[in-house]
């Protein structure tokens, strides 16, 4: 049961999912304590300063009693204080004083509604309290908590107070009260804290098992594709783990296409290593053959003979050479001589050393730009791309093809097109073509010029164009075959003839 668990979830992720709910409840508990305490705690102060107002009030509405009782009998019983006023409840207490400030006397009714003359003890306290009219509050021994104020309007200063005890006494019970409703309240609301913390924070614990789950996949070796993404429902931007859920999803997405293109760049490599070992081979076994041959003095061929073939295939083996060395200098993206070329000049020149070698097609060039239109590249680079695309139409169609070289520019391009009426390009070969050691079935056979059949004419053509900050298109079928060369051009100088239209 253990393991099955750590295969759903791994550890890492559920450890941390589970401290940081544990710290987002925990802290939500606290804030919710220090609500609840400081709201308990101003209720319970405001609520007892409101009880000790209404205490003071009736403390003071008893003084004035008591004065006006005192006022009207002034030689009066003196033990009694002056409590001789009906109403008064139980624990009032009163006392009178002299004209000199001195007690006089001092009681207090009982719960069975008779006054009690004070202790000395009692007394005693009783003369610290200031007369200045205001509340004050005192603890006397034996009665607790009082309540008292001294009225000095009348013939004689009395001191009346009522005891503070229902005041303590419903003060504790509010905060009695509101304690039990805190920690009921604190208990509902950290449960719902906690469950909803677990639920918000569940999407981010299956972000991070989809995390822990790429991470363990060996991305070092072999095909990696289909790697687990983040549930859509998951990847919400309006929410935190949805953005991390989207941007986790996103970086597995680059991850695999990056490992996908890393695979695919080592394949062609590999197909480019075996290819190019290959045609390197076919040359050197001829050479090793024929000066075998001139060695052992063989009489089936002459010197003469054997060394023209060595120097062919030397020559072969030499062009092949060079073609690799400029793909590694252009995939290296090693600077080109680059300056002004005048496009007409440069496909008239093309399509002419084509005829030379191919004159039993029909050549046509359509010129539809200003002779004087240029673009910024390397000549000898550039030139040899229409030499590549004219070899390659004129190696893979038969006689009397008609083969179509138009030029012309657009508002940021000049466009080279490249056209034959030959079989075409089969469509398995289409999406290759431009790869290197891509070669054409029997259809297109390797007879003639160009790359010697090579297959890295159309290749270079390529990555010439990309090295021009342009490119090279085709599209091909039966009997409608076209290349397509696209350059940045060179704005035009004001002032200059419009376009023209020629053919050779």
């Amino acid at each position: 049961m253990l393991s099955r668990r750590n295969r759903r979830q791994p550890p890492g992720p559920r450890t941390g999912g589970r401290s940081l709910r544990t710290r987002l409840v925990a802290f939500m508990s606290l804030m919710l304590v220090l609500v609840c305490g400081t709201t308990a705690a101003a209720t319970a102060l405001v609520q007892d300063q409101l009880l000790l107002r209404d205490l003071d009030e009736r403390v003071t509405e008893a003084a004035e009693r008591s004065q006006q009782v005192v006022d009207l009998n002034p030689g009066g019983p003196r033990h009694r204080g002056n409590l001789k006023v009906r109403g008064e409840t139980a624990g009032t207490l009163a006392a009178r004083f002299s004209r000199d400030g001195d007690l006089v006397t001092a009681a207090v009714i009982t719960d069975d509604g008779y006054p009690r003359i004070l202790s000395a003890a009692q007394r005693t306290a009783l003369e610290d309290v200031t007369a200045d009219g205001e509340p004050h509050t005192l603890t006397l021994p034996g009665l607790g908590d009082y309540r008292l104020t001294v009225l000095t309007d009348g013939e004689v200063p009395v001191l009346v107070g009522l005891p503070m005890a229902d005041v303590q006494r419903m003060t504790r019970a509010l905060m009695t009260v509101e304690a039990v409703i805190a920690v009921v309240g604190l208990t509902l609301a950290g449960t719902v804290c906690a469950v909803v913390v677990r639920r918000k924070l569940r999407p981010l614990g299956r972000v991070a098992a989809t995390a822990a789950e790429a991470a363990r996949v060996p991305l070092d070796r072999g095909e990696v594709t289909g790697l687990r993404r983040v549930p859509v429902a998951d990847t919400d931007p309006g929410t935190e783990a949805g953005q991390v859920g989207l941007a986790l999803n996103r970086l597995i997405e680059h991850v695999e296409k990056s490992l996908t293109e890393r695979q695919r760049t080592e394949e062609r490599m590999r197909r480019f290593l075996t290819d190019a070992s290959h045609e390197l081979r076919t040359p050197l076994a001829s050479i090793t053959g024929y000066a075998q041959l001139m060695a052992g003095g063989s009489e089936r061929i002459t010197p003469e003979l054997a060394w023209q073939r060595i120097t062919a295939q030397s020559a072969r083996m030499t062009g092949l050479v060079d073609d690799l060395l400029l793909l590694a200098r252009l995939d290296e993206g090693r600077p080109l001589c680059m300056a002004e070329v005048n496009v007409a000049t440069l496909v008239a020149e093309s399509v002419w050393d084509a005829r030379v070698t191919g004159d039993e097609r029909s050549w046509r060039v359509f010129l539809r730009l200003d002779p004087a239109t240029t673009v910024t590249g390397d000549r000898a680079r550039l030139q040899q791309v229409l030499a590549n695309l004219l070899g390659n139409a004129r190696a893979h169609t038969p006689a009397g093809t008609e083969i179509t070289v138009t030029a012309q520019t657009t508002d940021t391009h000049c466009v080279v097109r490249v056209h034959d009426d030959g079989p075409g390009v089969p469509a398995a070969l289409l999406p290759l073509i431009f790869e290197r050691f891509t070669r054409a079935d029997a259809s297109r056979s390797r007879t003639g010029g160009g790359q010697g059949g090579a297959g890295l004419g159309l290749a270079i053509a390529a990555a010439i164009a990309r090295a021009h900050a342009g490119r090279l298109e085709v599209r091909s079928a039966p009997g409608d075959t076209e290349f397509t060369v696209l350059l940045p051009l060179v704005p035009p100088a004001p002032g200059e003839p419009g376009a023209r239209s020629d053919e050779l």
